[in-house]
């Protein structure tokens, strides 16, 4: 049997929930379909809103080959593939043969200027989807030559619109007694997702085999706690499991951070949502105490950018354990923050005159410039003189934290500054 969000997969437009703004009367994919005329085109929106089924409702509404790749799984020889199969069927149907690519921000470049030469030839119908915004993640050329559709997050009436055709019409769940006394979780948890919406409430039922089968907030929450493949990306579990994934870092410990790490690319979480949370522990929690950290994050997320899915793991998992293993310091993180603080306090308090910028006669006459000292024209390149606002001499703002790296750079500034760093 099916997966239930596979059963109640809309067939036509007429069944299809949200989207009124693209799909709706008069809108303008439903003008393009009703035409039976389509240009390539990109999808983007949060997952479960509809992007596959849609691509899925226009081939059968044109009555075309459609052709599906997962940008996950596929690279440049799954591509020029079905390119030839597209050539080969384009003889049997008025309309070009339709390539749905789910995911397309995974795809790499070299996948993507693969596509170029079919597209602008009009040998397959482009239609990709994406959770990513695709002025980022798709190349320029390929981008020029696609609409580009956003979708939104299901609203709650059309939620609980999903919930009441699931519960009256498909083939299994209509033969079980389920009363929906409360709705508010499970709306909570799918996070606007439709497919995540079917998946809870397919898991509630299936927990339940007790007729009726009566669906509360302590229900769904207890039943969503008791399975821990149930990752949701949206939901306070994304969050929860993001969470815990930083916090190992943070607290040195690489087995617990791996696991937290295997659990989101289990669930499908985004390996870029990943990789940006590695290069933002690297600055706030390792920082100054070892700076390749950041540079190790950040050839992580170019890493994953070229190669995407399923080997993006590797410099994924290379990166968590490196980062969990490294000393950690937050002075950099705290320094910006009391320096902020300082700053709306304080408001915008005049630069001193020496370190200003002296480009007319006037503001030389006006004594810019004026007692500026030169660093490099002292011995090792270092020579005191007031650098913060007169109101704020002698003010301390970043702190050294007890780490090797960060002693060594205090030891400096107590050679240079003397008792203003020594303490």
């Amino acid at each position: 049997m099916q997966p239930l969000a596979e059963r109640l997969r809309p067939k036509t437009l007429d069944e299809y929930i949200g989207q009124k703004h693209l799909v709706g009367p008069g809108a303008v994919l439903r003008k393009m379909i009703d035409t039976g005329h389509i240009s390539s085109f990109i999808l983007w929106g949060p997952p479960g809103v509809g992007k596959t089924t849609l691509a899925q409702i226009i081939a059968n509404k044109l009555e075309t080959p459609f052709y599906t790749l997962s940008a996950v799984t596929s690279g440049v020889k799954d591509v020029r593939d079905i390119i030839e199969r597209a050539k080969s069927n384009r003889f049997f149907s008025q309309n070009s043969p339709i390539l749905f690519i789910d995911e397309i921000h995974r795809f790499s470049k070299s996948q993507q200027d693969s596509l170029l030469g079919a597209v602008e030839q009009g040998i397959v119908t482009l239609i990709g989807a994406t959770t990513e915004n695709p002025s980022f993640e798709v190349i320029r050329p390929l981008l020029s030559r696609c609409q580009l559709y956003v979708l939104k997050p299901l609203e709650k009436d059309d939620l609980l619109q999903l919930l009441r055709r699931a519960i009256m019409t498909d083939v299994e769940l209509k033969e079980r007694k389920i009363e929906l006394e409360e709705t508010d979780a499970m709306l909570r948890y799918s996070g606007g997702d439709a497919r995540k919406l079917l998946n809870i409430l397919e898991l509630v039922v299936a927990a339940d085999p007790d007729n009726p089968v009566v669906i509360t907030d302590a229900v769904v929450t207890d039943r969503l706690q008791q399975n821990p493949m149930a990752y949701d990306k949206n939901g306070e579990m994304h969050y929860d499991i993001i969470s815990a994934f930083i916090k190992s870092i943070r607290g040195s410990d690489p087995d617990a951070a791996i696991y937290w790490l295997a659990r989101m690319v289990e669930g499908g979480e985004d390996p870029a949502f990943i990789a940006r949370r590695l290069v933002i522990s690297a600055s706030e929690d390792i920082g100054l105490a070892n700076p390749n950290a950041l540079l190790l994050a950040n050839a992580c997320f170019d890493t994953i950018m070229k190669i995407g899915w399923p080997e993006g793991r590797i410099p994924l998992a290379e990166t968590t354990i490196y980062l969990a293993t490294s000393p950690k310091s937050n002075s950099a993180y705290l320094a910006i923050d009391k320096a902020l603080d300082i700053v709306r306090q304080t408001g915008n308090l005049p630069v001193p005159l020496h370190l200003r910028n002296a480009p007319t006669k006037l503001m030389k006459e006006l004594g810019y410039a004026e007692n500026y000292k030169y660093a490099h024209d002292y011995p090792g390149n270092f020579v005191r003189q007031q650098f913060l606002p007169d109101e704020l001499k002698g003010q301390r703002i970043w702190e050294p934290q007890k780490n090797a790296a960060e002693l060594k750079h205090k030891e400096r500034m107590v050679n240079l500054w003397g008792e203003r760093f020594d303490g």
